[in-house]
């Protein structure tokens, strides 16, 4: 049986929910891992984790970028 080849990842073109899950792997301790043996290395609790983190994250940047809208509309209000 042959081995599949391993993807090469190209760092400065990443998608940004890719971006981040890397950065969460980085932070975690995990990322030497990764970039050796794949993420199928992982155990189900590290990716858990992972997958966990990024949708965390994914839920403040959506609440942050709503706060930012809202005030932007209450300064553009203001000024009319």
């Amino acid at each position: 049986m042959s081995k599949k080849k391993e993807k090469k990842i190209d760092w400065d073109n990443l998608e940004p929910e890719e971006q981040l899950k890397y950065e969460i792997a980085e932070e975690l301790g995990l990322l030497e891992q990764v970039k050796e043996a794949g993420w199928k290395s992982l155990s189900a609790k590290e990716t858990g984790r992972i997958g966990g983190l990024m949708t965390r994250r994914k839920k403040e940047m959506k609440a942050q970028a709503l706060k930012e809208k809202k005030e932007a509309e209450i300064l553009l209000e203001e000024l009319q």
